[in-house]
C-alpha cells in the first residue's frame, strides 16, 4: 500500500507505519458510540452554584492557591474565516440580506472601525473593507472591544482576563497554542501591549506559545477507505482536530490549569461574573483536591472500614463516580485497589450554562469499561441514534469553562495522554480540490481526551459565555 516515499512522509510527520495502519483501520471500522446513560442536570451531575456559595469558593481559592502554579491555557490556533462566512457569499453574489444590513449600519459600532474607516462606503464597498482587515487573521487578533484608551483584541482580553483570576503573585502565566504563520502577528500586539496591560493591572506577564505537533496529524482517505493523494501520488495529511492538543497541555509546567477558548471574552465592564465564577470552580477544584490528597494518604498508612466507607461516599457524592454493582462483594484490599485508581487521576471542574440554543457538548452520565459510571462531556454525533432523544432531556451545555488539577498527591505531574479514551475519536467528510475525502480528528480535548478523569460540572451563568462566532457577534451588549 505505501512506497518508500510514503514511508519517509509518514516518518517526517512523526509517525510510524504501525500508527498509519491503525488511522486507517479506524476509517474502516469506524469508532463507536459512547454508552451514555442519561443527560446530566441540576442535582443529578451537576452541581448548583448560587453567588453567595460561588463567593465562598472564590476566597478559598484565592487563599488554597497560593504556592501552587496557575496557568491559563488559550487554543488560539484557528483562523477566523467562519467569522466572515456570511460577508463572503454577500461579496460574492452581492445580494443584500438582514445580516449585512445589521453589520454595514453598525459599522461604527465595530472596534476596528477605525482600522478599516477610509475604505468603507456603500455595502459592497463595506463588507469587502471587513474581509480585508480580518478574514486572514486569527480570532485573537481581531480587535473585539473598544476602550478610552484605545480598542483590544481577544488576545488582549485574555491577558486582562489572567492579571484578574490567574494571577501568581504578581506573575502571570498564559500558554496560547498558534499556527506558525501567525506566530509574528501574535508577537506584534504583545510587544505593542502587554508591557502597558501589565502596568495597568499592575502584573507581569509570562507568555509562551507552541503549535500543534506535526505527529498528531492523521492521514486522509478516499470514500473507500484507500490512502487520498494529492496531484503528485504524495500523502495528505491533516491536523487532528483541537484533541491533538492534548500534547500541548501535557507539556504545560503548572498545577492548575485554565482552558478557555480564545473567542470567549466580555469587555471588562461585564467581566465581574467571569472573574468571580473563574475563581470558584478554581475554588470547587483545590477543596476536592485536598480531600483526594488526603484520603490517598490515608491509604497509604492504612484505612479502616469506617474510612473506607467515607471514601466511597466521597467518590459517589462528590466526586459522581458511581461504583459498579459488585463492589460490595470485594474484599477490602479489591475495595482499597479501585479507590485509589479512581482517586488518583487528574481533576477538573467544568462550568455548565443553560442550554438557550447555542451549540456545544452537553454533560452526560456514561457507563465505563470497569462498571463505573461518570460524566463525561459529549458531542451529539457520539451519541447512538436510539440515544439521540436523551439530548433533548439535557439543560446545560459546556461552554468551555475549565479548571484542571494535573499533579498528584505527591505533587508529581500526571502524564495526561494515559487518561484518554482512543476510541472515541471521531470521521468528518471533508473534500481537497473539489475531491472528497475522509477525515479523522483525535477524541476531543475536552471529550474523549479526558474520558478518563474525575470530572465535576458546575452550572455558571450565562453571563459568563459570551462567544464570537460571526462577526455581528460583537455588536451583542457583552461586547459594546
Amino acid at each position: 500500500m505505501f512506497s518508500k516515499s510514503d514511508l519517509e512522509s509518514i516518518s517526517q510527520h512523526g509517525l510510524s507505519l504501525e500508527e498509519v495502519n491503525k488511522q486507517i483501520e479506524n476509517f474502516r471500522n469506524g469508532f463507536g458510540y459512547l454508552p451514555v446513560v442519561r443527560a446530566a442536570v441540576i442535582e443529578d451531575g451537576i452541581m448548583p452554584l448560587d453567588n453567595k456559595t460561588a463567593e465562598f469558593y472564590a476566597a478559598n481559592f484565592t487563599k488554597s492557591a497560593a504556592g501552587k502554579k496557575i496557568v491559563k491555557f488559550v487554543p488560539a490556533s484557528g483562523a477566523a474565516t467562519r467569522m466572515f462566512k456570511d460577508l463572503f457569499e454577500f461579496a460574492a453574489n452581492g445580494s443584500m440580506n438582514p445580516y449585512i444590513e445589521k453589520l454595514v449600519g453598525n459599522i461604527e459600532k465595530f472596534a476596528f472601525y477605525p482600522t478599516i474607516k477610509e475604505n468603507t462606503g456603500d455595502a459592497m464597498q463595506t463588507v469587502k473593507a471587513v474581509l480585508a482587515y480580518g478574514a486572514e487573521l486569527p480570532k485573537a487578533l481581531i480587535l473585539f472591544h473598544s476602550y478610552p484608551e484605545g480598542p483590544r483584541t481577544a488576545l488582549e482580553e485574555h491577558l486582562v482576563e489572567g492579571a484578574m483570576y490567574a494571577d501568581n503573585n504578581g506573575m502571570v502565566y498564559i500558554h496560547f497554542t498558534i499556527s506558525p504563520e501567525h506566530e509574528a502577528g501574535f508577537k506584534k500586539v504583545l510587544a505593542e501591549r502587554q508591557k502597558a496591560l501589565g502596568e495597568k493591572f499592575g502584573v507581569r506577564y509570562e507568555i509562551s506559545f507552541s503549535q500543534q505537533e506535526s505527529r498528531t496529524d492523521t492521514i486522509a482517505v478516499t470514500p473507500d477507505n484507500q490512502p487520498f493523494r494529492e496531484e503528485d501520488g504524495s500523502l495528505l495529511f491533516r491536523p487532528a482536530g483541537h484533541g491533538a492538543l492534548l500534547d500541548n497541555l501535557n507539556k504545560i509546567k503548572g498545577d492548575i490549569i485554565y482552558i478557555k477558548t480564545v473567542d470567549n471574552v466580555t469587555h471588562d465592564h461585564l467581566k465581574g461574573d467571569t472573574v468571580l465564577y473563574k475563581k470558584a470552580i478554581g475554588g470547587i477544584l483545590l477543596s476536592l483536591q485536598q480531600k483526594i490528597f488526603n484520603y490517598l494518604e490515608m491509604l497509604d498508612r492504612g484505612v479502616d472500614d469506617i474510612t473506607l466507607e467515607h471514601i466511597r461516599q466521597f467518590v459517589s457524592s462528590e466526586l459522581c463516580v458511581k461504583l459498579p454493582a459488585h463492589f460490595d462483594s470485594l474484599n477490602d484490599c479489591e475495595k482499597e485497589a479501585m479507590l485509589r485508581k479512581i482517586l488518583d487521576r487528574p481533576l477538573r471542574v467544568c462550568g455548565m450554562v443553560k442550554n438557550e440554543g447555542e451549540p456545544g457538548g452537553g454533560p452526560f452520565w456514561v457507563n465505563n469499561a470497569n462498571g463505573t459510571v461518570s460524566l463525561q462531556i459529549a458531542e451529539s454525533s457520539q451519541l447512538a441514534p436510539d440515544k439521540a432523544n436523551l439530548l433533548k432531556d439535557g439543560t446545560h451545555f459546556n461552554p468551555v469553562d475549565i479548571v484542571c488539577g494535573v499533579t498528584n498527591y505527591k505533587g508529581d505531574k500526571f502524564d495526561l495522554t494515559r487518561y484518554s479514551d482512543p476510541s472515541t475519536g471521531f470521521i468528518s467528510e471533508k473534500s481537497k480540490n473539489g475531491r472528497a475525502l475522509k477525515a479523522q480528528e483525535l477524541p476531543g480535548l475536552w471529550n474523549g481526551a479526558m474520558a478518563n478523569w474525575n470530572t465535576v460540572f458546575v452550572e455558571v451563568p450565562i453571563t459568563t459565555f459570551t462567544p464570537v462566532k460571526v462577526v455581528n457577534d460583537l455588536l451583542r451588549p457583552q461586547h459594546q
